[in-house]
């Protein structure tokens, strides 16, 4: 597999992280490869939204184009601050836009167990679990 990885960029709340964050990682395909560059075009706003989101520890982006797959790691202050930014104007007019190229979508929230800066190794096991 042919993957890009955009490095974990910190979020404003990664100064004071608190002790157990809430951790959420996602995993999405698009339909076919015509729908990949408006879906990378979109993932990259709402990338650069969360990351600058209240309650934002930090955010991760993998993409293997060829794959049509997407994956996005992110983790965050407490439910509230997540639920917030998914309920953010960019976030949902993303969604909305995106909608019809969606075939699959997985997601995974847990609570982490340290403030360090979540793997996605660990994401690769819940998604399997939960998505």
């Amino acid at each position: 597999m042919i993957a890009m990885t955009l490095p974990w960029t910190p979020g404003p709340a990664a100064q004071q992280p608190p002790e157990r964050p809430v951790v959420m990682a996602a995993e999405l395909r698009v339909r076919g490869l015509r729908h990949v560059p408006g879906f990378l075009r979109q993932s990259l706003k709402v990338r650069d939204q969360a990351r600058r989101a209240p309650g934002a520890l930090g955010v991760g982006l993998r993409a293997a184009p060829l794959r049509r797959t997407f994956w996005v790691l992110s983790s965050w202050s407490d439910p509230e601050t997540l639920a917030a930014f998914v309920r953010s104007e960019t976030h949902r007019r993303a969604m909305t836009a995106l909608r019809p190229a969606m075939a699959h979508s997985a997601f995974a929230t847990w609570e982490a167990e340290t403030a360090a800066e979540p793997g996605w190794t660990e994401a690769e096991r819940r998604l399997a679990a939960d998505g």
